[in-house]
């Protein structure tokens, strides 16, 4: 069970947990804004707490980026590691804590392809968005000559989470709307995804629930409002832990990176078109569980949506995505060839129905004219 901490009396709890420990800190470019955790690990190094601190990675991390760190680690004898900041961050101190107890010093790759054991270094995470949820998955992900690398792992999951509405003060509006945004696709579609499980639906419409209850005060920077999304955001990562992401992840990928939009924002745009798609075709559903119960299922999701129904859910995410002002980018039909044929066929067969045609749903999601 993950244990969940605050900031309160001063960081009570982080210093707890630290106790002894030689602390291994990975972190990007966020803590400069992050005045009150700054602060308070500048006041534990006054007082003589030896704190090690690592960034040299970058957004997408490499393999090599991850050894750096583990030499480090090694070298300065710690023994235990906060990773702060997203998902890079995370990824980074996740694979640290996973290949560090590993032999070798791994620079011919070999940690991708040894049986881990599982980690016994104790492991602290502070999200500074409310977005990933990575907090709380067993996924990480990080590039070794140009390849993508997904690492699947229990020990990726840290133990304890730090969750400091503070440090969501700082954001820009743009960055917070589209983690809020990736926080309620990702409890959208593990709902309706063929391995969903009732404890992955728990957690679902718990976190759709607290997206929609705490959205005005997390976009007005209300601490209470920050807090509570922090909590859905969790929460949602515990979902597709659980379940993994489907369609609407799937297709939002390479809309990042053609259209230099967050990836949140990518996804959005994605399950506005496809949740109403699927309620108007149900029929088509392959989930072994049969039609009937994704009917069921889109009506919870419409329900936690705030919705009488699934149909008026659909309406509710759309408008929504209107409310928070999210452009749709024009699309050509170059691009949409480009943009179909980046799809990650396996994401697409979590998805509880078939979507023979993705390039008409591209055209669907997306603006502008598609003549060529």
């Amino acid at each position: 069970m993950q244990r969940i901490i605050t900031p309160e009396n001063d960081y009570r709890a982080l210093d707890e947990w630290i106790g002894e420990h030689k602390l291994f800190i990975v972190c990007d470019c966020s803590l400069q804004f992050l005045t009150g955790i700054r602060e308070h690990l500048d006041l534990l190094e006054r007082r003589g707490k030896n704190i090690v601190r690592f960034s040299d990675f970058q957004p997408n991390p490499l393999y090599e980026n991850v050894l750096v760190g583990i030499n480090l680690f090694r070298q300065e004898k710690c023994d235990a590691i906060m990773a702060i900041g997203g998902g890079s961050a995370m990824d980074v101190a996740k694979c640290i804590r996973l290949y560090c107890p590993m032999p070798g010093d791994g620079t011919d790759g070999s940690f991708l392809t040894m049986e881990p054991a599982p980690a016994d270094i104790p492991f602290l995470a502070m999200p500074t968005t409310a977005g990933t949820g990575s907090e709380a998955t067993r996924y990480a992900v990080i590039y070794y000559k140009g390849k993508k690398q997904s690492i699947t792992h229990n020990s990726l999951i840290p133990e304890t989470v730090l969750m400091d509405p503070s440090c969501l003060k700082t954001l820009p509006i743009y960055q917070k709307k589209a983690t809020m945004m990736d926080a309620l696709c990702h409890a959208i579609e593990s709902y309706w995804s063929v391995h969903s499980t009732e404890e992955s639906r728990a957690y679902s419409d718990e976190a759709i629930r607290q997206v929609m209850r705490y959205k005005d005060g997390y976009l007005a920077n209300t601490e209470d409002g920050n807090q509570g999304m922090l909590r859905a955001a969790n929460v949602a990562g515990k979902a597709i832990n659980i379940t993994q992401t489907t369609a609407g992840h799937a297709m939002c990928y390479k809309i990042t990176s053609l259209f230099g939009y967050a990836h949140g924002h990518a996804a959005a745009l994605c399950v506005r078109k496809l949740f109403p798609c699927m309620v108007a075709n149900v029929d088509q559903c392959i989930d072994p569980r049969g039609e009937e119960y994704l009917k069921q299922t889109l009506n919870a999701i419409g329900l936690a949506l705030g919705g009488k129904d699934a149909e008026e859910g659909g309406r509710i995410f759309s408008a929504l995505y209107n409310e928070l002002e999210l452009p749709v980018p024009e699309a050509s039909e170059e691009k949409i060839a480009v943009l179909s044929s980046s799809v990650n066929p396996v994401r697409l067969k979590n998805h509880p129905m078939k979507l023979d045609d993705v390039p008409a749903l591209y055209r669907e999601i997306l603006g502008g004219k598609h003549e060529g």
